[in-house]
């Protein structure tokens, strides 16, 4: 038995569909799971069981990745204002993810890969600059960057 998924044939009948759709299912399912812990956990409400971002604790400054449950709180009620407030470049993250994602369920249901944005050739580089970007003025000490802060 093979477990190759690209192979260049579309995925035909119930057993091979369902190999195909097993690991986009899984992540699915995962990234449920997150989603459930955030809303019952309410991070835009202190005090609650979820963690706090070490950077935030320790350093007192706000990583890239800090506001991102409360973005994703955010989201899944619906709020986007809020959930680009909470940290505008996750929310962007979010979106290429499930683009991400996509491409992939359809590249394992067509027998082979479809591009995304992660096999562009300066995907790497764009996204280190951006990291970098947003962590430097998010926690610059004057206006309007000071609004970035959460």
């Amino acid at each position: 038995m093979t477990t190759t998924v690209y192979t260049g044939y579309p995925a035909r009948g119930t057993k091979a569909t369902l190999r195909a759709l097993g690991a986009p299912m899984a992540v699915v399912a995962g990234l449920g799971a997150c989603c459930v812990a955030v809303w019952v956990g309410d991070p835009t409400t202190p005090g609650g069981f979820l963690p706090v971002c070490p950077t935030k604790a320790l350093l007192g400054i706000d990583c890239p990745g800090c506001g991102g449950m409360r973005m994703a709180y955010s989201l899944m009620h619906g709020d986007i204002p809020a959930a680009l407030h909470y940290n505008a470049v996750s929310f962007v993250v979010v979106l290429l993810m499930v683009w991400s994602i996509a491409a992939w369920t359809l590249g394992r249901l067509r027998g082979r890969a479809l591009d995304s944005w992660l096999h562009w050739r300066w995907t790497p580089l764009v996204f280190s600059i951006v990291f970098v970007v947003w962590f430097v003025i998010r926690n610059l000490p004057f206006a309007p960057f000071t609004g970035l802060r959460v």
